[in-house]
């Protein structure tokens, strides 16, 4: 069967490998498990349904929902018969809800339950596009989406040829999606990605994934991402059963029950993830702490092209056997493979995973993509750890003079909605993407990304710096949770951490330090004296320009809700800049009346470091 558009996926999933269970999510400490031919049935009801309701080929409908089958029942349903599915994250603001809400220009919002309904019910009435609200779970004063099945189930008869007919006018080119990008700084675009655009993306990676159509996948990333979302439809394209997780905080439990063979994830996720293994080896004594310890190391240690040697290989295997055996039955024990994707991956994470038997692929993308450009495959010389691996082979990428990555191919999006000015400038006259972000090319078509183009700056010395480079080598510490650089026209390099206040209340407890609140805390001399430590640390691994002269605490975590973060986890820098002005200008010496007021007393210092001034100086 060939596959061109995103719901010969079902019908493939529905000839060659029916299952039992095709979807499934945890609700209510159960599993709620539906076959193959429901999952077909469903979708075809929810075409049946939309079509007696009048919709047509073009129209918008948005979701804000959790991971759940119904998600892909209204996504299949709606491709079927060319409504565009506009999904939205459930953690953006009003405005950006009611911005997303009259720009889509969507007639329709389809929600999970009722915190979503309340989030998007005043977003709908400031516009009269927005014909009614449906939700999945019950919700009082909102229709329930059984009443667009219903509608499919009587009507499914009389527009049985109809939706036939539609089926056969989608075309490989026609929109499937619009996905607005959380972005970084404004208000997001909707990135329009056609039926084409997704399934490349699945035909080109389908042969890198190591899993086949009796393996189990396990779900928690939003499938409103189109990393999540890709993926999803990959898995289902080789047949895996899908299991959806009940809530980010019981994944881990989800896993153990389920015992899938990969997932994708993001790297705090993973990060999060090596943070509590390392909590709980420090918490062993004896030689079983010395036993822990010593396989960190040696996976510290790991190179995939064998040269470590064979007596590196013989202790890595007795490692495996005493030590990673319980990382892996921690997720599962039958994992093949975890992709990474979302952000950077500190290369030590993809190093230790791999070391400890649990393979983890990082690859590298944008929304505008589709998402996948370069991804990590599962052996030597064609995975490689600080890289997003090999260049995908439909897809062509050279680096521009300035270092920024450029791309070409079927996965490049139909262009932003609504916004021509801004898909030409994202989009040369050649065709061209330009994806913002500097990289180089290695052996073997190999990607390596450098930086974010827009967020490198210039300090007064005429040095540049890298920042993102900088915040993945400090958010290696057990004791940073996010972190800024900043500096931009300034003499030095400096950053606001926002603490891992997980592990600094430990850190507290075991150091007997008492404190009111997180506020409290951070001003502590002694967290302070042992974040200057940390800091100092990490400083000995930078170049002496990229080193952080200057740094302030946070008393908050940053999070998408709280506005530090884009859904995707990225940080924020314009809002990070306005919401903590008054640590800028502690930083730099600088207040609003009178500007630069000195050197901060504290500020690690060197000669070249010192400002001139006359010995007379006070």
């Amino acid at each position: 069967m060939e596959i061109k558009r995103t719901f010969d996926i079902l019908d493939q999933l529905l000839e060659k490998y029916p299952k039992e269970v095709a979807l499934a999510v945890k609700r209510n400490n159960q599993w709620d498990k539906f076959n193959t031919q429901e999952y077909k049935d469903m979708a075809n009801w929810v075409s049946y349904g939309l079509l007696s309701m009048g919709f047509k080929k073009g129209d918008k409908v948005i979701s804000v929902s959790n991971n759940r089958p119904e998600w892909n029942f209204l996504d299949m349903g709606m491709s079927q018969i060319g409504v565009v599915h506009v999904p939205l994250y459930p953690n953006i603001g009003p405005r950006e809800y009611e911005y997303i809400v009259d720009h889509s220009e969507a007639s329709l919002i389809v929600v999970s339950s009722e915190e979503y309904y309340l989030k998007l019910k005043d977003a709908a009435a400031k516009t009269d596009k927005i014909k009614a609200i449906y939700s999945f779970d019950p919700v009082n004063g909102c229709d329930d989406w059984n009443i667009i099945i219903d509608a499919g189930k009587k009507n499914a008869d009389s527009l049985a040829e109809e939706l036939d007919q539609r089926r056969e006018e989608i075309l490989e080119d026609d929109m499937l999606t619009m996905i607005y990008t959380s972005g970084t700084t404004g208000l997001s675009k909707g990135v329009m990605l056609s039926h084409k655009n997704l399934i490349s993306n699945v035909m080109a990676t389908c042969k890198i994934i190591p899993v086949t159509s009796t393996d189990k996948m396990i779900s928690f990333l939003p499938l409103c991402h189109v990393f999540e979302r890709m993926v999803n439809y990959l898995i289902q394209y080789k047949g895996c059963s899908i299991y959806y997780a009940e809530s980010i905080e019981s994944v881990g439990e989800n896993i153990k029950e389920i015992k899938p063979q990969g997932f994708a994830s993001v790297p705090r996720v993973l990060e999060k993830v090596y943070d509590k293994i390392i909590m709980k080896g420090k918490e062993l004594t004896g030689i079983k702490k010395n036993l822990f310890f010593w396989a960190v190391d040696l996976a510290n240690r790991y190179e995939l092209d064998g040269s470590n040697g064979a007596w590196y290989d013989m202790q890595l295997k007795l490692a495996r056997k005493l030590i990673f055996s319980k990382w892996q039955e921690a997720l599962g024990g039958n994992i093949t493979v975890i992709i990474s994707g979302g952000a950077a991956l500190q290369p030590r994470l993809a190093k230790i995973f791999n070391a400890a038997g649990i393979p983890l692929m990082e690859g590298y993308g944008l929304t505008e993509t589709s998402p996948v450009i370069a991804v990590n495959q599962p052996h030597y010389p064609y995975m490689k750890f600080g890289t997003v691996g090999p260049v995908l082979d439909n897809v062509e990428v050279k680096i521009a003079e300035d270092g920024e990555i450029l791309m070409k191919g079927p996965s490049l999006m139909m262009g932003y909605y609504r916004a021509p000015d801004k898909t030409a400038d994202a989009i040369d006259k050649e065709g061209w993407f330009h994806t913002g972000d500097i990289g180089e090319i290695q052996e073997h078509n190999i990607l390596k990304i450098t930086d974010r183009k827009k967020e490198i700056f210039k300090l007064s010395t005429g040095k540049y710096i890298a920042p993102q480079l900088i915040e993945n080598i400090f958010k290696e510490s057990a004791f940073v949770e996010q972190i800024m650089i900043v500096g931009e026209n300034e003499k030095f390099a400096a950053a606001i951490i926002s603490p891992s206040f997980e592990f600094l209340h430990n850190w507290c407890m075991k150091h007997k330090i008492t404190y009111r609140d997180n506020k409290d805390l951070i001003q502590i001399p002694e967290v302070i004296e042992r974040y200057d430590k940390e800091v100092a640390k990490i400083n000995t691994t930078l170049g002496h320009h990229r080193q952080v002269k200057k740094f302030e605490l946070t008393c908050q975590e940053w999070l998408p809700e709280t506005g530090e973060l884009s859904p995707t986890l990225k940080v924020k820098r314009k809002f990070i800049k306005e919401k903590y002005k008054d640590k800028f200008d502690k930083i730099y010496g600088y207040t609003d009346k009178s500007g630069y007021v000195g050197t901060p007393s504290n500020m690690i210092l060197d000669e070249s470091d010192k400002p001139d001034c006359d010995k007379d100086d006070n």
